[in-house]
């Protein structure tokens, strides 16, 4: 009885294992299908590519404050150098206020004590701690200065908000993100190609991009190629420039690019 226990666990292991092995096994045949539609889409000079703004970046806070001022949602489209967000500044701004007010204290002292040093009214010491009085006044007002201008942000292009991470009179710390932007008036179509395509494709090549999403074609030239080849998989990077803006076109789409292989 106990062997044919052990014969019975045995056997209850190897079905799973067994089960296994043959999911394995079809996955692994079902990526070399795929794979070789993809060589023979790549023989051809097709390749899958995918559409990625040319720039995006994230916005954060660089001073303490609450916000004032947040009027656009994710999606709202923005131009370049609109203000994207303002904070509450009064305490910033009534020090900016001191700093002028002490600077041109400073100013007058030196000019005063200028006057009495043409006079021999005055010692050179005295005079030596008037300069330094005016350079440290100027220094703080320039912080003042540099803190007052981080009050609001401006758009440093012209796109669309990607993601909010804030809302209206929340209070920030510094380093604290705001928001993802990125810029929809130029798209890049990102791809991976076979190294050997370095023998007929160039710079400025001229293809077309095919996005699933919209079931369109659109206009493309190369821009950049990769500096580094795969050594296993022997291929390269390369970034190409949709001609024109298309407002249809987002980031994360996707679709086939098609080169005529020889032409520029």
């Amino acid at each position: 009885m106990k062997f044919f226990s052990v014969f019975r666990f045995r056997l209850a292991l190897r079905k799973p294992l067994s089960c296994f092995v043959m999911l394995a096994l079809a996955i692994l045949a079902e990526l070399l299908i795929v794979a070789s539609a993809a060589a023979q889409d790549a023989s051809g000079g097709r390749i899958r590519v995918q559409i990625v703004s040319q720039q995006q970046t994230t916005l954060s806070s660089e001073i303490e404050a609450k916000i004032s001022v947040l009027t656009l949602r994710e999606g709202n489209s923005f131009q370049e150098g609109q203000t994207l967000i303002a904070f509450d500044c009064s305490i910033q701004e009534a020090q900016l206020h001191k700093a002028k007010a002490v600077a041109e204290a400073a100013h007058q002292t030196l000019k005063v004590n200028a006057r009495l040093a043409e006079l021999g009214s005055i010692s050179t010491l005295e005079m030596d701690q008037s300069k330094a009085k005016v350079k440290e006044a100027e220094a703080d007002l320039a912080v003042m200065t540099a803190v007052v201008s981080k009050c609001s942000l401006k758009a440093p292009f012209t796109g669309r908000v990607a993601k909010l991470y804030v809302e209206k009179h929340q209070y920030l710390a510094p380093g604290k993100p705001i928001m993802d932007i990125l810029d929809t008036t130029q798209m890049e179509a990102r791809a991976i190609v076979p190294s050997s395509w370095l023998k007929w494709i160039r710079q400025d090549s001229r293809f077309s991009v095919r996005i699933d999403e919209l079931g369109r074609s659109f206009p493309a030239r190369v821009i950049r190629l990769g500096a580094k080849i795969d050594p296993l998989s022997q291929t390269v990077s390369i970034a190409g420039l949709i001609e024109g803006a298309h407002s249809s076109l987002l980031p994360g789409m996707s679709g086939w690019a098609s080169f005529q292989r020889g032409k520029p």
